[in-house]
């Protein structure tokens, strides 16, 4: 009587085995990851360069330094810090000292000083190109009478003023920062989320493995008793 119990023992060891060999892939690819932000980590934080000529998104995080002059127009994005709660992070429209017109991400304002004067200002800002990925499908769309945004969305805040889609996010600022402070970009922004996959693949294969055995247990118990 052993084909009662020989065949959801060998289908269980096979699911078994799939489910584990996920939790390993995912081991693998959180090693493949931890290398990926460790490459970006030492990019960011190599020495600054002048803003290059023509930029796109393969220069992302790509760190340069910029001088010109804030035009007074900006946009609000919805942010927060752990130690100063909600706020804003102010991207402005930022005319270069050669002619350009790009998007410097200037930092973090507290709710309060949301409608405090940002008049043009002169500025040499430090920092990082970058091409955020933060809008999904449950993102507000933005609120253009009151000037927030929920998402940095490079192309359209870029038509919204008027500028090239290329933003800076400030690492460090030169000059009257308005109240404003800079918020550096670094590698915590990119989730790493393998390491909870894997242990769920892994819970996963334990689970089935105990009921497999369970259920092979029972069916030999049948057996011997000769239900």
């Amino acid at each position: 009587m052993m084909r009662r119990w020989l065949l959801p023992l060998v289908l269980g060891l096979i699911v078994t085995a799939i489910l584990a060999s996920l939790g390993v892939w995912q081991l693998r690819r959180m090693a493949w990851k931890t290398g990926e932000l460790a490459t970006i980590q030492r990019g960011i934080e190599q020495a600054p360069v002048p803003l290059p000529a023509v930029s796109d998104p393969s220069m992302k995080y790509l760190p340069v330094i910029v001088e010109g002059t804030t035009t007074g127009e900006e946009i609000l994005v919805l942010s927060g810090t752990r130690d100063l709660g909600g706020g804003y992070n102010v991207v402005s429209a930022f005319r270069t000292a050669d002619g350009h017109r790009i998007m410097v991400d200037r930092g973090f304002i507290p709710q309060d000083d949301k409608a405090r004067p940002r008049p043009p200002v002169a500025l040499t800002v430090a920092g990082n190109l970058h091409w955020p990925d933060e809008k999904g499908r449950s993102t507000p769309e933005p609120d253009l009478r009151a000037g927030v945004w929920f998402a940095r969305e490079v192309p359209r805040m870029a038509a919204h003023l008027g500028t090239e889609p290329v933003l800076v996010v400030a690492s460090a600022v030169r000059g009257d920062d308005q109240g404003v402070m800079a918020m550096p970009l670094d590698i915590t922004e990119i989730p790493n989320n393998h390491l909870s996959y894997a242990m769920q693949w892994f819970s996963f294969a334990l689970i089935c493995f105990g009921m497999t055995m369970a259920l092979v247990w029972r069916i030999r118990r049948q057996v011997i008793r000769g239900e």
